[in-house]
């Protein structure tokens, strides 16, 4: 049965979605799956020895700490993210952490040597990793282009915008996301103080174009936000 789920997991994954039968049940002989508990933190090893993820279900984000312990949060994930050791040398940043934002995350966990392999033997998987990363690689210019150009509350929304394209559900005429950040989340994400985040929420409830709690948040004019 554990053989069957690791399986399926590879099989819908969209890295592995044009290999064939064989070659998945291949990986799957090397792949291990976690389930993580809310607030549960994977480091990517080191000293020669580092991990590859797929993010199956749930959602995970990308940090690093300072010496006094306070997060700066790098990148937010949702299914079918790729994160870990990208550049498969062995080596990954030290101070760099995934942890799960909600409780049932699923990963499928590589070695970094074993995933290379399966890239330089799998042509199309390769191809896709390229893509995958490329595209990473746009997210973090786009984030960059956004700290210099855009201010404070500008950042916010866009943030809010981009989340409910990628994690968004719409009900009727709403968009709703499920509240899985805090606002010291948000304010890391796009580097403003928490007080300003709960601000800049307060003021965009009091003009109609949102509602929220702790739970969730809903874009009242969807035509406004995406």
């Amino acid at each position: 049965m554990y053989d069957e789920i690791k399986f399926g997991y590879l099989k819908a994954h969209p890295l592995l979605n044009r290999m064939s039968n064989e070659k998945i049940i291949e990986a799957s002989s090397i792949v291990k799956v976690r389930t993580l508990y809310r607030g549960e933190r994977l480091n990517y090893g080191g000293a020669g020895y580092s991990k590859v993820f797929l993010l199956i279900r749930g959602k995970i984000k990308i940090a690093t700490s300072d010496d006094m312990d306070n997060d700066m949060i790098k990148d937010i994930l949702t299914a079918t993210e790729v994160f870990g050791d990208l550049g498969l040398d062995g080596y990954p940043s030290d101070d760099e952490f995934a942890e799960a934002l909600v409780a049932n995350t699923v990963v499928c966990v590589f070695s970094a040597s074993d995933f290379k392999k399966l890239l330089q033997d799998n042509p199309s998987m390769a191809l896709n990793y390229a893509n995958t990363v490329n595209n990473k690689l746009k997210r973090l210019e786009h984030r960059h282009s956004d700290l210099i150009f855009h201010d404070a509350k500008s950042r916010l929304i866009r943030f809010i915008r981009n989340w409910a394209i990628s994690d968004g559900h719409r009900i009727g005429n709403r968009i709703v996301l499920n509240n899985y950040l805090t606002h010291s989340d948000i304010a890391s994400v796009i580097a403003v103080s928490r007080q300003n985040v709960n601000t800049f929420l307060n003021e965009l409830r009091d003009s109609g174009l949102l509602s929220y709690n702790r739970k969730q948040i809903e874009l009242i004019d969807p035509a406004t936000w995406i």
